[in-house]
């Protein structure tokens, strides 16, 4: 089932439909990393506050995640499923979505790498599925992404079908400016960056700490990269899902790095990721302030304005209208 066919019931807590925005506005909430649609002349934006991780061969766990209220889902057919059961898990993940084709939440398939016995066929597989996109493994250069991109072009893929990209090895970190640069190709199909902490641990022999402070610049090299190409960017998981303080204190640091959501590994973990990710009170008081301001008459056309004795620029009413969209309030 290509997307386009796909019917999708949107919650009201997870986007917005806006209205004669100009593209100078469409390109900074693309930038922003929430799902961006445009059709005819409405503009839909979905915030990825919470992206959590569903074996693709439970069951049960494909059942529940539709009463969850994450904002996306990525069904995995890669690490949490044996290689005996890949093809059985396959076929499992695509009746499950065929038969429940209404859902409140975008929907990604983390596939197994090219190089893999698997990969390929996941990839086609996916390009039939009801999904937003396929999120590749161990992504090190731009090739990878072209190449996927390439493949769901030959499987007839829904054009809107976006491609996801792991970072999580030390040559894809290297390579990271790279392949954020095919944000800007749109035929390319790249959308997000997710971090993969756990590999990025193995492969570098990097201890894990409380704070995570040697891989804070890498992680910012990420953000940094997905940025400068105009694509969304996702804290990786955090693994001690009882530890809740632990978890809360690094979406707290993560939404500061500016990442967009955090990937997940159990369902107690979503209303917190919600709301490490969202705007807070005061965020959302003072952007309604900034937009006012310069929708008065008096204002129009100003590059600069003062509010509450600070001077505030039309760039600050980009920044106030992101944070409005990420609230869901209408614009």
């Amino acid at each position: 089932m290509a997307l386009n066919k796909m019917s999708v019931v949107l919650p009201p807590v997870s986007f917005q439909t806006i209205s004669g925005l100009g593209p100078q506005l469409f390109s900074v909430l693309a930038l922003w990393g929430g799902s961006v649609h445009k059709s005819g002349m409405k503009t839909i934006v979905r915030p990825r506050r919470s992206v959590l991780f569903v074996p693709a061969a439970n069951t049960r766990a494909l059942e529940k995640s539709l009463t969850l209220s994450a904002d996306c889902v990525i069904y995995d057919l890669e690490d949490s499923v044996a290689p005996e059961a890949k093809a059985a898990a396959r076929a499992a993940l695509a009746a499950h979505l065929s038969a429940h084709p209404k859902v409140a939440f975008e929907r990604i398939v983390r596939v197994n790498a090219a190089e893999t016995p698997w990969g390929r066929d996941d990839v086609a597989a996916v390009a039939k599925m009801a999904v937003n996109a396929a999120l590749l493994p161990k992504v090190e250069r731009p090739q990878d992404v072209i190449e996927a991109a390439n493949h769901l072009d030959r499987q007839d893929a829904d054009p809107a079908m976006g491609v996801w990209a792991m970072i999580e090895t030390p040559r894809g970190i290297l390579n990271v400016d790279e392949i954020a640069v095919l944000g800007h190709r749109s035929a390319v199909r790249l959308a997000c960056f997710v971090v993969g902490p756990n590999d990025i641990a193995r492969e570098t022999g990097l201890r894990p700490q409380p704070g995570r402070p040697y891989l804070v610049p890498w992680l910012m090299q990420i953000v940094l990269a997905a940025r400068a190409g105009g694509i969304a960017v996702l804290d990786g998981v955090y693994n001690d899902f009882r530890d809740s303080a632990g978890f809360e204190a690094e979406c707290a640091q993560g939404a500061a790095m500016g990442f967009d959501g955090k990937t997940l590994i159990h369902p107690g973990q979503i209303e917190a990721a919600n709301r490490a990710f969202s705007p807070t009170e005061e965020e959302v008081a003072h952007a309604r302030a900034v937009r006012e301001i310069f929708a008065r008459p008096e204002n129009a056309g100003k590059g600069v304005v003062s509010l509450d004795g600070q001077m505030v620029e039309r760039l600050h009413l980009e920044m106030a209208e992101r944070i409005l969209a990420k609230a869901g309030i209408n614009l």
